[in-house]
């Protein structure tokens, strides 16, 4: 094993979406990295292609934290342990919603599901990633992807998940206050609307149209918007934040 130069960042659920455009944002920044995938392999390559092509070096770990396993959780962390020596940032960023529909309607498998990945994957993992950073010694930092439902409930849609991110808000502030004296930061990510496949993938493919209608800027986000704050927590420039929340939602 051989020890990074370069900074290393562990993304969950980086094939797609937001995931995927911190990916490649940070490899341009020159970081290696760890990318998590659940299920869709290809879209996976298709990232590490695009990153590598900067000149970096990225691995890709299949991880299904539905259920939260140890195994689940521990796997991305040994790949960077194994070909890296060390991890400098971990990016909580795997997160599922199964369908929009009142809690009476949502089957238990359904939220008990939701919850396991949108908050009880992302305590574990920030567990873990504290135990790698103290290991190392390393002033490391922890990024949530909460979810501006955490402060609106989300009611008749998901109120199940937006709890789950309500959590992960609780969670960002209480751990970044129990690790700060270690020099580790802990910040969550609250995006408002984004425009991603989720939607049409949960049943609701004109969901971003119809919603944005209610947003202060009157459109969703890209994805690109919100890995460029996310990246930017990771770096020097936010070096004081920690133990907090950042609103991403178009004012909403």
């Amino acid at each position: 094993m051989t020890r990074s130069e370069r900074p290393v960042a562990l993304i969950t659920g980086a094939s797609r979406g937001i995931g995927a455009c911190l990916a490649r944002r940070l490899a341009a920044q020159g970081w290696n990295l760890v990318l998590t995938y659940r299920d869709d392999a290809d879209a996976a390559a298709r990232v590490v292609a695009e990153c590598e092509v900067l000149g970096v070096r990225v691995v890709t770990v299949q991880a299904d934290l539905r259920g939260a396993s140890d195994e689940a959780i521990a796997a991305p962390f040994e790949m960077a342990r194994g070909r890296f020596g060390r991890i400098d940032a971990f990016v909580n960023n795997a997160s599922i919603t199964t369908r929009y529909a009142p809690v009476a309607d949502t089957p238990v498998d359904e939220i008990r599901e939701t919850i396991d990945v949108d908050f009880t994957a992302v305590v574990l993992g920030a567990r873990r990633a504290v135990r790698e950073f103290v290991a190392d010694g390393t002033r490391g930092v922890i990024v949530n992807v909460s979810s501006g439902a955490a402060t609106l409930g989300s009611p008749g849609e998901y109120a199940h998940y937006a709890a789950a991110k309500a959590g992960v808000d609780a969670f960002t502030m209480g751990l970044g206050k129990e690790v700060g004296p270690l020099g580790i930061r802990v910040v969550a990510v609250a995006p408002g609307l984004v425009d991603t496949e989720l939607h049409a993938a949960t049943g609701d493919p004109e969901r971003v149209e119809r919603m944005a209608q209610d947003i202060p800027l009157r459109r969703a986000a890209d994805p690109e918007e919100i890995a460029g704050v996310i990246a930017w927590l990771l770096g020097p420039e936010a070096s004081y934040i920690t133990a907090t929340t950042i609103r991403v939602a178009g004012g909403r």
